[in-house]
């Protein structure tokens, strides 16, 4: 009934990619100077919206892309180029959105998609479930998914204890550093995407 590989294997690949300890101080960054319980909710916003958004490809991602006439490489080099803007909003300190609605953006946009729920995750998934066999596979890609989206939310909702500990001056410097790591991802990502449409060609 249950096939532990297919699990296993789903499940590590999501979790390379998605990188729960890494988007650690990102959530930090992004979430600092917010009331706990707001900070709680984010967490689980995040965690529920990339759970939707992966759940939505997983059904029907590549009839989706297919009838938008999507490439894969187009999905990872926009991607990215949001995640640079973001990153660059914590590079500069820059901060022009209104707190109630920086607060719901925040959650999905970028926690909940693309960092959580990005191009990477949108195709493993896609490619797990057409490649399942029968019930037990379904079922084992669908538990492999809603598992690594459990450990995403209890890595960001326990991730507030450390806003407690560093402080104002820690969460700046945890926010550039986020601003760092988060540049440098997104210009992976957009290389990535240019490198595959330069093999496609």
């Amino acid at each position: 009934m249950f096939d532990f590989a297919v699990f296993g294997s789903l499940f590590l690949t999501l979790f390379v990619i998605m990188d729960p300890p890494g988007i650690t101080p990102i959530f930090l960054a992004l979430t600092a100077g917010r009331p706990a319980k707001v900070q709680r909710r984010m967490a689980w916003q995040a965690a529920t919206v990339a759970f939707c958004v992966i759940a939505v490809f997983g059904i029907c991602g590549r009839q989706i892309l297919d009838y938008l006439h999507i490439s894969t490489p187009a999905l990872m080099i926009a991607g990215g180029l949001l995640l640079l803007l973001i990153a660059l909003d914590l590079l500069t300190g820059k901060s022009e959105e209104p707190t109630q609605t920086k607060d719901v953006n925040v959650a999905l946009v970028p926690l909940g998609m693309p960092l959580l729920a990005g191009p990477g995750a949108i195709v493993s998934v896609i490619l797990a479930v057409q490649h399942a066999d029968g019930f037990s596979g379904q079922l084992s890609v669908w538990l492999a998914i809603a598992a690594i989206h459990v450990v995403l939310w209890l890595v960001m909702r326990f991730s507030l204890v450390i806003i407690r500990i560093i402080k104002d001056g820690g969460v700046v410097l945890v926010t550039r550093l986020a601003g760092m790591m988060l540049s440098a991802l997104a210009v992976q990502q957009i290389i990535n995407g240019v490198m595959q449409v330069i093999k496609a060609g």
